[in-house]
């Protein structure tokens, strides 16, 4: 799951507008910009090849929180999956997500939740491995302190992985389970009663190179938080490959944007905007499903692909013919007449102007 956004900057007509981050666009010398953000599930796989299977997308309003609707999002498809015995999904959020409030709302779910956490991060293991305290009281609810960035504070991990990958080398992957980090109160000062605890496995990746292509720079840690039903196990070799992967859905976006022209309409209001996407998303389902089905127009620069392994860029370029012999449900436009217009000496008048909203701190 990932969130794109929708840029509308000087669109003061346009309602439900808000301020997101952006990675190539600024505003005041920060890098965000007023708009609509989309939250997007697809599914993905461990081929290499930028193709993703777009299954939901919800528009995330400025009032809301997207962790919210991105629990929302996920429960929705567990019940369109329907799925009982089977393997348990694996979701996949990037930095920007919240782990303890995805796990709140997620808790009893048949789901495997994969998180990013900053770095700079503390988690706390089980209360009952500190030393008793030497005075009578409360017993204490935090127990060894790791930090991220400290690693004289970790302890020996719970489970640990190493293999070797073509793209990255040695890949060094530890856990350490029944970890959990210190929730702040969201509720305001005045509210009384014990924090809760939440309680998942913290998990860090180590590569030894980065894959050819990336920008020529030392591989940096990777610290995941992931949470499962109770009675699994964290699949580590698993896990680290599947954050790999979710940067296909970035590709997408791209393709959406660029060549199906997602966010060219000039909509008004995010009603339409929502009809258009999915619109999107629509073509691109077809897009996949023809994939071997057409044939490559290959340019005599452009590299040269196996039969079915076409990219979304070389498949929209030579789906056309693939229309021609399929056809179309619909049926001719009928003519209706002319359109009598607005009314003569009527006018329209200034439309309502809509600031775009921020959120409270």
């Amino acid at each position: 799951m990932d969130a794109s956004v929708w840029a509308r900057c000087d669109a003061e007509t346009s309602p439900q507008r808000g301020y997101y981050y952006h990675p190539s666009r600024h505003s005041a010398g920060q890098p965000i910009v007023a708009g609509w953000a989309y939250q997007f599930v697809a599914q993905l796989g461990f081929a290499r090849e930028s193709w993703t299977a777009p299954v939901d997308a919800e528009r995330v309003r400025p009032e809301e929180d997207a962790n919210v609707v991105a629990a929302g999002q996920v429960k929705g498809l567990l019940g369109r999956l329907g799925r009982e015995g089977g393997a348990i999904p694996l979701f996949v959020f990037d930095a920007g997500y919240d782990p303890v409030k995805l796990q709140q709302g997620l808790e009893g779910s048949p789901c495997q939740i994969l998180v990013r956490l900053r770095a700079g991060r503390r988690f706390y293991g089980d209360p009952g491995l500190c030393d008793p305290p030497a005075h009578v009281g409360r017993h204490p609810r935090h127990g060894p302190k790791i930090k991220c960035n400290d690693p004289s504070t970790w302890p020996e991990p719970s489970a640990e992985h190493v293999c070797e990958d073509a793209g990255y080398g040695r890949v060094r992957v530890r856990a350490w389970a029944q970890m959990h980090p210190k929730v702040q109160n969201h509720e305001g000062r005045g509210s009384r009663g014990p924090l809760p605890i939440v309680v998942g496995t913290l998990i860090l990746v180590e590569v030894e190179r980065l894959p050819r292509g990336e920008k020529r720079r030392e591989p940096r840690v990777l610290w995941l938080w992931w949470h499962g039903p109770e009675g699994t196990a964290p699949d580590l070799d698993l896990l680290w490959r599947a954050y790999v992967r979710r940067l296909d859905l970035e590709h997408t976006f791209r393709f959406l944007k660029q060549d199906l022209g997602w966010t060219r309409p000039r909509m008004r209001h995010p009603e339409q905007a929502d009809r258009w996407s999915w619109l999107v998303l629509a073509a691109y389902t077809q897009l996949r499903l023809a994939r071997a089905r057409v044939a490559d127009l290959r340019l005599p620069w452009d590299r040269r692909y196996d039969a079915g392994r076409l990219t979304p860029v070389r498949v929209h370029r030579a789906v056309s013919s693939l229309l021609v012999e399929l056809g179309t449900p619909a049926e001719p436009p009928k003519p209706c007449g002319r359109s009598p217009g607005r009314p003569k000496g009527r006018l329209s008048g200034r439309a309502k102007r809509y600031p775009a909203l921020k959120k409270a701190a």
